[in-house]
């Protein structure tokens, strides 16, 4: 695969250009964030190689992919966009929500669409407003949801009186879930505290201590990278029971937990993707990437939660790009016509078999007004002594009939804000 950083990027702009289909990988390599980055940015790169190696690209026209280093920095996952997208970029995964929320003017304005696959601006679900940026399979709002539904089931259908806080990182990101959850504390009758944490999330001993006078029922965790690792190891160490600590599905791959041992037996967080290495997919990862000395990584981190969700956002920007080809009958498209092939993007699970990848996440219709997709998530609960991840859960839905009116409304303000009247094309 052509893979170019940042050094190679101005000497490829100042050369002919060639037939290929760019992918922009916003990463981040080094920082506090990098535990979460690494393995993400790993899985997107190995799957493009793979579709080249293998296939010969998608639809017969190479994958290029121009890795840039962020730092999970927002001011530098801007100049990141700026620096790549005249390179023909068709879609960009920010891998951040202020990253994101940065770009969806400047990308619509250029015409260039945005994955922010389960993270981002919720309300950009809404498609008729945000025609430039998709969120499928789900939405931060989703996975609050979810998490409430899973503690109404281990509660007998009841949350009424009881306490939960929710664990943030004081940054968009962290913020996204609060009007969900406020809105879902009304209706099921719990008491919503919340409890930030400073970037980059190393220090966090004041929050246990409340915690502990406290007392919740149920922690929900939105935290990332280094923030992961410490907060569950503090839940750890003041012995907060950990079937109770519920993480977003950022919050729940193994560098999370490894570091805390024992300590972190039975802890839970979403997730959409299947784990492991069990998929007929990954045969040919080994012998096309990984044995043929071209993976991004080591290939340590082949089947871990993060390095398969970067691979299933490569796949999912894949199989965009083969809808658009065959709606556009051409095969070099531009970052339009990827729109349109996310757009109408539909996989089945007939569809992720004959990928290779059976029963790995839930089927995906995307319309004009639902750019976020089922919104579906299980939960999964680490087994220290197996060192795995065991879903306790099948996949469950959110409260959309709450969700979207949320939705609505949001979109609806920043439409106005910014003199957007909602159209379907």
């Amino acid at each position: 695969m052509k893979l170019l950083t940042m050094a190679t990027a101005a000497i490829v702009a100042a050369s002919p250009v060639m037939a290929d289909l760019v992918f922009p990988s916003l990463s981040y390599r080094t920082g506090p964030f990098a535990s979460g980055g690494i393995p993400f940015a790993d899985g997107y790169a190995d799957y493009f190689t793979l579709l080249n190696e293998r296939d010969g690209g998608i639809g017969g026209v190479e994958a290029r992919l121009i890795e840039c280093e962020t730092g999970y920095n927002t001011e530098k996952g801007v100049e990141c966009y700026e620096a790549t997208k005249g390179e023909g970029a068709l879609v960009y995964q920010p891998l951040s929500t202020g990253i994101t929320y940065q770009l969806i003017p400047r990308a619509s304005a250029d015409g260039i669409p945005i994955h922010s696959m389960g993270y981002g601006r919720t309300s950009a679900a809404d498609g008729t407003t945000f025609p430039w940026v998709f969120n499928y399979p789900g939405t931060y709002w989703d996975a609050a949801s979810i998490m409430v539904n899973h503690a109404l089931d281990e509660e007998g259908g009841s949350l009424d009186g009881k306490k939960i806080t929710l664990l943030f990182h004081n940054s968009a990101y962290g913020k996204e879930p609060i009007r969900t959850l406020e809105a879902l504390s009304k209706k099921h009758g719990f008491d919503l505290n919340l409890l930030p944490v400073d970037s980059p999330g190393q220090e966090q001993k004041s929050q246990w201590l409340q915690v502990r006078r406290d007392k919740p029922d149920y922690i929900f965790f939105w935290g990332w990278g280094v923030m992961n690792q410490v907060a569950i190891q503090e839940a750890a160490n003041i012995r907060y029971p950990m079937e109770k600590f519920i993480g977003v599905w950022w919050s729940g791959a193994e560098p999370d937990v490894i570091p805390a041992g024992d300590g972190a037996d039975g802890y839970k967080s979403t997730n959409f993707t299947g784990t492991g290495t069990d998929f007929p997919l990954f045969a040919d990862i080994q012998e096309y990437v990984v044995d043929a000395g071209l993976a991004a990584g080591d290939g340590q981190s082949l089947g871990q939660v993060q390095y398969n969700r970067g691979l299933f956002a490569a796949m999912l920007a894949a199989e965009a790009v083969k809808v658009a080809q065959e709606l556009h009958g051409v095969t070099e498209i531009d970052a339009a016509m990827m729109r349109d092939g996310m757009e109408a993007l539909s996989i089945t699970e007939a569809d992720y078999s004959s990928l290779g990848l059976p029963g790995f996440a839930p089927e995906i219709n995307i319309t004009c007004e639902n750019h976020s997709g089922p919104g579906m998530a299980f939960v999964q609960q680490w087994d220290a002594a197996s060192q795995q991840w065991k879903p306790v859960t099948d996949y469950m839905t959110s409260d959309r009939e709450t969700i979207q009116p949320l939705i609505k409304a949001d979109a609806a303000a920043f439409a106005t804000e910014n003199g957007i009247t909602p159209s379907c094309s």
